[in-house]
């Protein structure tokens, strides 16, 4: 699979052993940043892997900050981006499952790195079940992007 990964400063180190072991398991990955732990704005990096995805260069991402909840938010900003915090294979492994999810968001403050591994194996792997009632409330998502704009609800 085509894959991008991106972190803030305080997900260098995890994103790190994210795409070595995604590397050694035949992914192709584009590693967009950032590379120091000297401090920078996670929403560049969610932006960085959402026009990722959002122009094809990649099928999925993985998104690293702290907690994970801010890149998270950041991601989900942009429209086709469906992004979703895990801390357990149950939730990586649903939320595209159920939800489409591409493009997952980790703590590296939360999981530590063997976790890690195990959560982008499971997301990796999993795959949309395409039943209708999910193809249904994917819809619905899809109308809020296209009916509230920034200036609120149209």
């Amino acid at each position: 699979m085509k894959l991008s990964a991106a972190s803030d400063h305080a997900g260098v180190a995890l994103k790190g052993r994210v795409i070595q072991d995604l590397r050694a398991r035949g992914h192709e990955v584009t590693d967009l940043g950032s590379n120091s732990e000297e401090p920078v704005d996670y929403p560049d990096y969610a932006k960085a892997v959402a026009y990722a995805v959002l122009s094809g260069e990649a099928e999925r991402a993985i998104l690293i900050c702290g907690s994970g909840a801010g890149a998270c938010v950041a991601a989900n900003k942009f429209k086709g981006i469906r992004a979703a915090t895990c801390h357990d294979t149950f939730s990586a492994r649903q939320c595209v499952e159920d939800d489409d999810v591409n493009v997952l968001c980790l703590g590296a403050r939360v999981v530590g790195p063997e976790l890690a591994v195990e959560l982008v194996r499971t997301y990796v792997d999993a795959r949309f079940s395409g039943a209708e009632r999910h193809r249904r409330r994917l819809g619905k998502v899809a109308n809020f992007e296209e009916n509230f704009g920034e200036d609120g609800i149209k």
